[in-house]
């Protein structure tokens, strides 16, 4: 059973309501964001990219800046080393176009997701030394990079790395210089960047001292958003910013990749959200990565032919089709095994799929960890053992998890919420028993916290609020989209409509006699069974024929404005409920 909680933060939501102009509903849920003073206030309703950090505060930036400068005007071979996700993918065009364009002789190398792993290895590197490459690159990786780093340098090669995931227990690598705003003693304010936009600094940089007008370093600002969004970045601080001004600029992008990629997805460009980012553009780009290469994204992004971005698009388009598909056969399979062998009330869920392409096993991990509320942990074979990805709650802390079971390991890392993992297919048992056996769970930590903003009668909802509250976008890790609460909702009627039966319809009434037009997104069959259980089949089938029927309901909501045949009309957007 869910918990649901209604935010208590304290302020004088009417005295912020007058500063911003803005009504006290959206002042509240501003201050449930931790928005406290005006000024922070003020910076979350209309930061701008002139309130940007300047690079030149992020540690060893500067210095990378200066060396590439040099090693571009002394015509050496330059080398971008990305990542195979999306921001991997950002990152790699934002380096590889700017250092072109001030004349740098650069090409690019992507990991292979099944063959290579992530980040730079020694083949990367000893291939790299054997093609004449004098400066090898990172962004998205690179910081664990330890031996490939020193390797590069007793090869002859300098290496500047940018990166963005924690730092090491043993360090940061031996690099020439090392671009990661989390490093302890890095001056630079805010540390949630992701890697395209750590790369992104470090182009301001070189533009700046390349002579190159500012402008054409915010041009890189969608590429930014694209991934800080696709990365599950926390849209906070210096990350709403950046997404926000990447989002404009992505409405009206010139790109000729990013439009045939918008056009394949069927979405009108002038009215891309942070949604669009995170679950459809972004997707579309990680799919090569995770069922073929990532250097076909990569090509879509640099793309100046529109017919052969189009078949790019096209194709990416229908590879992420494919990983959905996938993803669902997956994921049935994993309940299926868990309801099979009892395994429901593990303290950690740690699933064994031998025959699970092991690009999807972290998304059905994040499906069974939203399914169950419990730590999940997928296993599938692979080319060397078994490889496996885990996804975790609040109250677990996954890596640390891993390391009390590192005697069943070869490889693993990570980090609170995610990990990575490696082990051999007769250790798989042993260390299933030994996490679970570890794993210091309660009961109340397997209850799903749903936090609501404040109780809202419809009577409140307006166009205007709706309105208002865009200006709270983008939405995403850290800026949740605003939910409220009505207790008591009456069921008036409905309808099951959707190509799949996906989708109902509602008109309901609150306690106060409101009525309202409500949608229900979920699991149509299972809301309908509920009702029927509580209610009966006969209450049930009045509802959908129209007629008086004695439902009644507690739901979350956010307010929306649905469109149709060109008219306007106000939508409660049902989240969750109780029945």
């Amino acid at each position: 059973m869910d918990e649901w909680r209604i935010y208590g933060k304290k302020a004088d939501f009417n005295r912020i309501a007058r500063e911003f102009g803005i009504s006290p509903v959206t002042a509240r849920v501003i201050r449930n964001r931790d928005m406290c003073d005006m000024e922070e206030i003020r910076d979350y309703l209309y930061g701008t990219k002139e309130q940007l950090y300047s690079p030149f505060l992020m540690k060893d930036l500067e210095k990378a800046c200066d060396i590439l400068l040099e090693k571009i005007r002394e015509g050496r071979k330059l080398r971008v080393a990305g990542d195979y996700d999306c921001d991997g993918v950002n990152a790699t065009y934002i380096l590889l176009t700017a250092l072109k364009r001030l004349g740098g002789d650069v090409d690019f190398v992507i990991p292979d997701r099944i063959h290579d792993g992530y980040g730079i290895n020694e083949e990367i590197v000893k291939k790299a030394a054997a093609e004449g490459v004098d400066t090898l690159l990172t962004c998205d990786n690179g910081i664990a990079a330890t031996d490939q780093v020193l390797l590069a340098g007793q090869l002859g090669m300098t290496v500047i790395v940018t990166d963005h995931h924690d730092i090491p227990e043993r360090g940061v690598p031996l690099a020439a210089a090392v671009v990661n705003p989390k490093q302890q003693d890095c001056p630079y304010p805010f540390k949630g960047l992701c890697g395209a936009a750590v790369a992104f600094k470090l182009v301001q940089a070189m533009y700046e001292k390349g002579g190159i007008p500012a402008e054409e370093a915010f041009a890189y600002l969608e590429f930014a958003a694209l991934a800080t969004v696709a990365d599950v970045m926390e849209l906070k601080g210096e990350n709403r910013i950046l997404v926000r001004e990447g989002i404009a600029r992505l409405r009206r992008t010139e790109n000729i990749g990013l439009n045939a990629l918008i056009q394949a997805c069927k979405l009108k460009k002038e009215a891309i959200v942070s949604y669009h980012l995170g679950f459809v553009i972004g997707p579309c780009l990680n799919a090569s990565g995770r069922l073929e290469t990532a250097a076909l994204s990569l090509e879509l992004l640099m793309c100046t032919d529109e017919n052969r971005a189009q078949t790019v698009a096209e194709n990416l388009r229908q590879l992420n089709e494919t990983r959905k598909d996938m993803t669902v056969k997956g994921t049935e399979e994993a309940v299926a095994l868990i309801e099979r062998e009892h395994m429901e009330n593990d303290p950690v869920l740690v699933v064994y799929l031998p025959d699970c392409h092991e690009s999807i096993a972290g998304i059905i991990a994040g499906r069974l960890k939203e399914k169950y509320h419990r730590p999940s942990i997928v296993l599938t074979d692979s080319l060397e053992g078994v490889k496996g990805s885990g996804r975790s709650i609040e109250a677990y802390h996954m890596f640390h998890g891993l390391q009390q079971s590192a005697e069943w390991l070869d490889k693993f890392g990570g980090h609170p919420m995610a990990a990575g993992l490696s082990l051999k297919k007769e250790n798989v048992a042993p260390f299933r028993q030994s996490l679970i056996a570890q794993a210091g769970l309660k009961e109340q930590d397997f209850v799903k916290r749903i936090w609501l903003d404040m109780e809202l009668p419809f009577a409140w909802v307006s166009m205007g609020l709706v309105e208002e509250l865009k200006a709270l976008e983008p939405f995403g890790n850290g800026n949740s989209r605003p939910l409220f609460g009505c207790r008591q909702v009456a069921v008036r009627r409905g309808r099951v409509i959707g190509r799949n039966a996906n989708v109902l319809r509602l008109s309901i009434t609150d306690a106060q006699g409101t009525q309202a037009e409500g949608v229900w997104f979920g699991d149509t069959e299972e809301l309908i069974h509920t009702w029927a259980e509580k209610y009966g089949q006969a209450q049930v089938e009045n509802m959908l024929r129209g007629y008086q029927n004695d439902i009644r309901f507690t739901i979350a909501y956010y307010p929306t404005i649905n469109e149709y045949a060109g008219r306007q009309t106000l939508q409660i957007t049902i989240q969750n409920f109780i029945a």
